[in-house]
C-alpha cells in the first residue's frame, strides 16, 4: 500500500489519479481480451492465419497501449498541451501520406504501412485534435488578446478536410461532433451551436450527394431492399440467438459468416455467446467511465481541465455508442471500432491516448499549482 507521507513520483500520481476511472479503463482492456479471443479465431481460419493470430497482437497491442496509458496519465497540464500538439502534427502529416500514398482499402486510402504494421493516422489526430480545441477555446475566453475561438474554428477545417478527401465519413462525423460539443462547453453563444448544428446537417447532405459510399450505406439502411445488408442481418440475428444468456464462450455460430466479427461486430459476437446481459454490463461500464469523467471535469477549477476533459470523455462515449448502434442497426454502418474491445492497434493506442490524457487533466491539483500553471512560478513569500 502507498502511503500518503510518500513523496515519490509514485506515490503522488496514486493520490492525485482517479482510481475508479484508472480501474474501469483496465477492466475494459481485460474484456477487450476476452472478447477479442471470442470473435476473432474464425476470421483468422479464413484467412489462412494461425488460430490465435489476431488474440496475440491484440494482446501484444494492449499491452503497449497499457503503458501508453498510464505514462501519460503522469503528465501535467502543460505537458498534455505539449504531447497533444507533437501527436496533431505527426497525425495530420500521417493523414495526408495516406491519402497520397496510403494503401486502398474499398476505395479508401485511410492506412500506412509503418514497421512492417499497418496504421491509421487520423486515430491518433482525435484525442490530440480535442486538447488543442480545448486549449484554444479555454485561452480565447481567458486572454483577449489571443485569438482562441479563432483558432479552434481553424482547426476543425484543417482537420476534417483531409480525413474527408481519404474518404473517412465516420472519423468526419465524430470529429465534428465532439467539436460542436466542446464549442457548446466553451460557453460560445447559441448562434455558433445552431449555425454548427445547421452546416454539420448541410454536410452529410453533400456527402450522400456526392460520395456514393455513403449513398449507399444510407439508402441500404433507409430500405434493406436496395443493397447488401449481409453483416447487419447477422448482428441482429446474434442478439436473437444468444437471447439474455448466450450460447457459452466458443460457440456462437454467426461469428463465422461475419467478415467483421472481431472488429466493427464484435458486440454482435458478445451478444450470442455471452448473452444481452453481458452486453448491458458493458453499456453500463461505458456509461459509468463517460458519467465519472463528466463529474472530474465539471469539478475542475482550470478552464482548460475541465473542457479537455469532458470533450475527452465525450469522444469515448460518442465512438462506443456509434459501433452499438450499428450492431443494433439503429444507425447506417460506420466502421468504427467498439473502444478497448475490438480488434486494433491504431485504435486501442489511440484510445489509450486519450483516456491517459483524461485522466492526467482530472487528476486532483492544489490551487498553487494552477496558479504556477498559467502564470509561471508562484511569487515567494516576504521574510517579516
Amino acid at each position: 500500500m502507498v502511503s500518503r507521507v510518500e513523496r515519490t513520483p509514485f506515490a503522488d500520481w496514486w493520490w492525485t489519479v482517479d482510481r475508479l476511472l484508472l480501474g474501469l479503463v483496465f477492466i475494459l482492456m481485460l474484456g477487450g481480451i476476452v472478447l477479442t479471443l471470442a470473435g476473432s479465431p474464425p476470421v483468422a481460419d479464413r484467412l489462412g492465419l494461425p488460430v490465435f493470430h489476431f488474440v496475440g497482437r491484440q494482446a501484444f497491442y494492449m499491452g503497449f497501449a497499457a503503458v501508453i496509458f498510464v505514462v501519460v496519465s503522469f503528465l501535467s497540464p502543460r505537458y498534455v498541451r505539449r504531447i497533444a500538439l507533437l501527436v496533431y502534427l505527426a497525425g495530420m502529416a500521417g493523414v495526408v501520406l495516406a491519402l497520397l500514398y496510403g494503401v486502398e482499402v474499398k476505395g479508401a486510402r485511410r492506412w500506412i504501412n509503418f514497421l512492417g504494421a499497418s496504421v491509421q493516422p487520423s486515430e491518433f489526430v482525435k484525442p490530440a485534435f480535442v486538447i488543442l480545441v480545448a486549449w484554444a477555446f479555454s485561452e480565447g475566453s481567458r486572454r483577449k488578446d489571443v485569438p482562441g475561438n479563432i483558432l479552434g474554428f481553424l482547426m476543425l477545417g484543417l482537420t476534417i478536410v483531409p480525413i474527408i478527401l481519404q474518404p473517412d465519413i465516420g472519423q468526419t462525423m465524430l470529429i465534428t461532433i465532439v467539436w460542436g460539443a466542446l464549442v457548446f462547453l466553451s460557453g460560445l453563444h447559441l448562434f455558433w451551436v445552431l449555425a454548427l448544428g445547421g452546416a454539420g446537417a448541410v454536410g452529410l447532405f453533400a456527402a450522400y450527394k456526392l460520395l456514393p459510399h455513403v449513398t449507399a450505406r444510407i439508402n441500404r439502411f433507409l430500405d434493406p431492399q436496395t443493397g447488401d445488408t449481409f453483416q447487419v442481418d447477422n448482428a441482429l440475428e446474434s442478439f436473437a440467438q444468444g437471447g439474455w444468456l448466450g450460447k457459452g464462450p466458443g460457440e456462437g455460430t454467426v461469428k463465422r459468416i461475419l467478415p467483421d466479427s472481431h472488429t466493427d461486430f464484435i458486440f454482435a459476437v458478445t451478444a450470442e455467446e455471452f448473452g444481452i446481459v453481458v452486453c448491458l454490463l458493458l453499456v453500463f461500464l461505458f456509461m459509468t467511465v463517460v458519467l465519472r469523467g463528466l463529474v472530474l471535469s465539471r469539478r475542475n477549477e482550470d478552464p482548460f481541465c475541465r473542457l479537455a476533459g469532458a470533450g475527452l470523455v465525450t469522444l469515448f462515449g460518442i465512438q462506443s455508442c456509434i459501433n452499438m448502434a450499428v450492431n443494433v442497426h439503429l444507425i447506417p454502418a460506420k466502421g468504427m471500432t467498439l473502444p478497448f474491445i475490438s480488434y486494433g492497434g491504431s485504435s486501442l493506442i489511440s484510445l489509450a491516448l486519450g483516456m491517459g490524457f483524461l485522466l492526467a487533466v482530472t487528476r486532483k491539483r492544489p490551487r498553487a499549482e494552477y496558479f504556477h500553471m498559467w502564470s509561471g512560478p508562484v511569487p515567494a513569500e516576504r521574510p517579516a
